[in-house]
């Protein structure tokens, strides 16, 4: 909005100065003794120095004009900077959740893995001891096994950094 505001009196300011040197030459113009200057029908009669007055309420207002302008297109570029940022941050986080989806996809996926060998093996054992159960019994049941950090600590008496004795 302020961009658009900005341009019109510019563009105002820019076509009332065209119109004062275009429409104002020859002899018959001159500012001397008895001349006359109009812009868009308006007679400005009268010293110079009103003349440079007008001149400077007209180029008050392309500088306006221009500021508005110019705040317009920097407040946009923030805005854009800002909504591109905001994008970046978002592709890097659902970029982390899929990794971080994969990463339990595939955890899953090794936990069956080791569940169907222990059950495999369990059943190869059972047969070389002559006492074949059924697979249905060996094999173990499906659960959902915890993906929290808790799954990864040592289990019973076992500390991550805890006091441990040397081996002899």
């Amino acid at each position: 909005m302020i961009l658009i505001l900005g341009l019109i009196i510019l563009i105002a300011a820019v076509v009332v100065g065209l119109a004062g040197i275009f429409g104002n030459t020859g002899a018959g113009h001159a500012l001397g003794a008895g001349g006359d200057f109009s812009i868009f029908g308006y007679h400005a009669t009268g010293s110079t120095g009103a003349l440079f007055l007008i001149g400077i309420i007209v180029g008050a207002a392309a500088l306006l004009g221009l500021a508005l302008v110019m705040m317009g297109t920097r407040r946009s570029a923030r805005r854009s900077a800002r909504a591109r940022r905001e994008m970046g941050t978002s592709r890097r986080e659902a970029a982390a959740m899929e990794r971080e989806h994969e990463h339990a996809r595939e955890r899953e996926e090794l936990i069956r893995q080791r569940d169907d060998a222990r059950a495999e093996t369990a059943a190869q054992d059972d047969a070389r001891a002559g006492t074949a159960a059924p697979a249905a019994e060996t094999a173990a049941p499906e659960t959902d096994a915890p993906t929290d950090a808790s799954s990864d600590a040592p289990r019973g008496r076992g500390r991550w950094f805890g006091h441990r004795t040397a081996h002899r």
